[in-house]
């Protein structure tokens, strides 16, 4: 069982809510505009004015990308008021998981948290991640991404009871994903490809009304950790490991401490300790509906938090009477 953070009892679970929902309102005014970095930019703004807001020694493990590439929230950039005796948090974040998808008014564009002790979440470079992730209920180490895509449905199908044919399999719609496409449907298992938002995809495994089973395919490692926090919370199963495609991305990864890189990170080895994640809406989609402006004025929001310690999940319809007047 995990055990509680004292740290964390002090940055109120709900006060994550209202971050991830102060970034999710400003992205839904670029809803379906085309404009990737102008909503990506709205969020971001959003998002640091309310992390600002509280009383936390916040440090942004993964962000927005390193300081020279990013004007706020990149990784190293402390945030929270910090008064004396204010606890020491690790954040990690991407105030709009999904760019294109709400560039293009598309399902599953969320803004999205993490928060953990210091040092408990993985310092992951913004590379890409090869990711496998199942639901709870099963045995530890049933899948893994040492095996073949074969070799992980059917023990997986085992376990369920079912046929390999019956799984159905989450895979990002890339190119780089056309072997594992060909092996799914080579063994007869449904594939629900989704454009963009691997970290909803990961989540959506533990949700048995999304009907999917396992999560295949190879996605940003940033938004790895963040899916793992999730999955801390929740139950489940989540290897990753670490895609470098050129030396520039192995000499980042030393940057940050990871001289391994043949590594395969399990959950835990992901998001340590007691973790609270939390995303809202943007655009509708499996885990969360998006953001609603309402006949006459005010909108709404729909939330949701989850706490591994206690294994709470908490969901949150929130209706605002008027449009905030500010990002904070």
């Amino acid at each position: 069982m995990t055990k509680p953070s004292s740290a964390l009892d002090r940055v109120l679970v709900l006060e994550m809510v209202r971050v991830t929902e102060a970034a999710a309102i400003a992205a839904s005014k670029l809803i379906g505009r085309g404009d990737e970095k102008a909503a990506d930019a709205a969020a971001v703004e959003a998002m640091r004015a309310s992390l600002n807001m509280l009383d936390m020694d916040g440090t942004i493990v993964i962000g927005e990308g390193e300081r020279d590439e990013a004007p706020m929230l990149y990784i190293g950039e402390k945030v929270g008021k910090a008064s004396k005796g204010a606890p020491a948090i690790d954040i990690a974040l991407d105030p709009l998981e999904g760019t294109t998808i709400t560039a293009k008014a598309g399902p599953n564009a969320l803004a999205v948290l993490a928060i953990a002790d210091k040092g408990c979440l993985l310092n992951a470079p913004d590379t890409y991640m090869d990711k496998i992730a199942i639901g709870p209920g099963y045995s530890d180490g049933l899948v893994s991404l040492d095996k073949s895509v074969t070799e992980n449905v059917e023990a997986l199908a085992r376990e369920k009871g079912v046929a390999p044919g019956d799984i159905i399999a989450c895979v990002l719609d890339r190119a780089r994903h056309d072997k594992i496409i060909a092996e799914l449907r080579g063994i007869g298992c449904g594939i629900q490809l989704i454009p963009d938002g691997d970290v909803a995809g990961v989540i959506a495994v533990t949700d048995p009304d999304t009907t999917i089973d396992i999560y295949f395919g190879q996605g940003g490692a940033p938004e790895g950790v963040l899916a793992a926090a999730a999955l801390r919370c929740v139950g489940g199963q989540m290897q990753g490991r670490l895609v470098f495609r050129n030396d520039d991305e192995k000499r980042r990864a030393a940057k940050w401490g990871i001289t391994d890189l043949d590594r395969i990170y399990t959950m835990n080895d992901m998001a340590k300790g007691d973790v609270i994640f939390a995303a809202s809406g943007v655009t509708d989609g499996s885990l969360l509906d998006g953001v609603k402006r309402l006949r006459g004025g005010g909108l709404t929001t729909e939330s949701v938090v989850m706490r591994a310690s206690s294994g709470t999940v908490r969901y949150v319809k929130s209706r605002l009477q008027r449009e905030p007047a500010t990002v904070a």
